[in-house]
């Protein structure tokens, strides 16, 4: 567990990501051990956004903190394998030399480091569920979070195939200057030349948009995560309406009080 952990601090410190760890072109992360990590992450996230419902805003069902653990990490998982086949497809349409197995390695460790954003922001989103009543507010607060995590997680998702796709192990002594021995750079820091093809960027871009809109109408399959006030606890709900229309309803009740 302690290694998973130190190999999760040298993928945020970007120590994976550089150029000169790269040069096999593959990403060499343990895929296996940050799955255990993104369910531990992602427990603790659902757990903090669990606890609005034994406030007196919420639902007054504890199970709701239990529930919102195990489908946290569900949720991200779940987005994974439906996506997963499309990121293969649209990187092989790109020309990419990036195998299965790699490709994998990387969306695991894109999760990993959306999750370490998340289980970051949990305290926040605690501290607001013992400081507010409002169901909508809550909603939206989680909304907000999950989107600042996914857009991170994402960025490095493209950074890093970024950096894959720079990679030519026929010429091993070339060095990008942004990564040139020594010099530090995080995971979202870009390559100091641009690489990629414009059309490959936007068939990247497509599939990121693909992964955000698979992930928000999961997250509404798999609801409630909070609890709504006034209903019994229930691990799911009836399919209806969408994600979206559901985020617009908050919005309006957040500021129609």
């Amino acid at each position: 567990m302690l290694m998973w952990i130190q190999s999760l601090d040298r993928l945020l410190r970007g120590e994976s990501t550089r150029l000169p760890a790269l040069r096999a072109g593959k990403l060499e992360v343990p895929a296996w051990g940050f799955l255990v990590l993104i369910n531990l992450l992602g427990a603790i996230y659902g757990i903090c956004m669990g606890l609005f419902a034994v406030t007196p805003g919420g639902s007054g069902h504890a199970m709701q903190i239990v529930a919102a653990a195990v489908k946290t990490p569900a949720l991200f998982l779940l987005t994974l394998m439906v996506t997963f086949p499309s990121l293969y497809v649209f990187n092989a349409l790109v020309g990419s030399s990036i195998l299965l197995p790699s490709v994998w390695r990387l969306l695991i460790a894109s999760l990993a480091v959306m999750l370490s954003i998340l289980s970051s922001l949990g305290t926040v989103v605690a501290f607001f569920s013992f400081t507010t009543t409002s169901y909508p507010f809550m909603i939206l607060l989680n909304v907000a979070v999950f989107s600042i995590a996914g857009l991170l997680g994402l960025s490095f998702l493209l950074q890093t195939l970024h950096r894959l796709s720079s990679v030519d192990t026929a010429f091993p002594e070339i060095v990008l200057p942004s990564d040139a021995e020594g010099e530090k750079s995080g995971p979202l820091h870009k390559p100091g030349e641009q690489i990629l093809a414009p059309q490959v960027k936007v068939i990247f871009r497509i599939w990121v948009f693909v992964f955000g809109l698979v992930g928000a109408q999961m997250s509404w399959i798999l609801r409630p995560f909070i609890g709504h006030p006034g209903q019994p606890f229930t691990w799911f709900r009836h399919t209806e309406s969408n994600f979206f229309q559901a985020v617009f309803h908050a919005v309006l009740a957040l500021f129609s009080k």
